[in-house]
């Protein structure tokens, strides 16, 4: 194992269709190669000085370390929380195959002309 190079992202929301839509999103602008939507889950945090609870879909983003400051734009950009998680959590290793594909769909899209 070398130094970082990949990275998972996660964030939570509150309805499906706005998981999916990140997902769908972040992928598309090839700030990440896939975005799996996971839930219902539920979850509780301190918020405006009480402890709620609610029901969310947690987002995994799969992505290169160096796109990670345009996913995260993305998400902030595109989130409808106020303060909206992302958390990057560092890949150590993985199935090399795997990670030249990771690598190969979150190259930027060359500019036109």
């Amino acid at each position: 194992m070398g130094e970082v190079e990949y990275c998972q992202v996660t964030t939570t929301t509150d309805s499906r269709q706005a998981a999916d839509g990140l997902a769908r999103g972040a992928v598309l602008a090839r700030v990440a190669a896939c975005g799996q939507v996971v839930g219902p889950i539920a979850s509780t945090y301190w918020w405006q000085g009480q402890v709620e609870t609610a029901e969310e879909w947690l987002v995994v983003f799969k992505t290169t370390l160096t796109r990670y400051a345009d996913l995260e734009a993305y998400i902030r950009a595109n989130h409808t929380y106020e303060v909206p998680e992302v958390l990057c959590t560092p890949v150590l290793a993985g199935n090399r195959a795997y990670l030249d594909w990771l690598s190969a769909e979150t190259r930027p899209e060359p500019t036109q002309p």
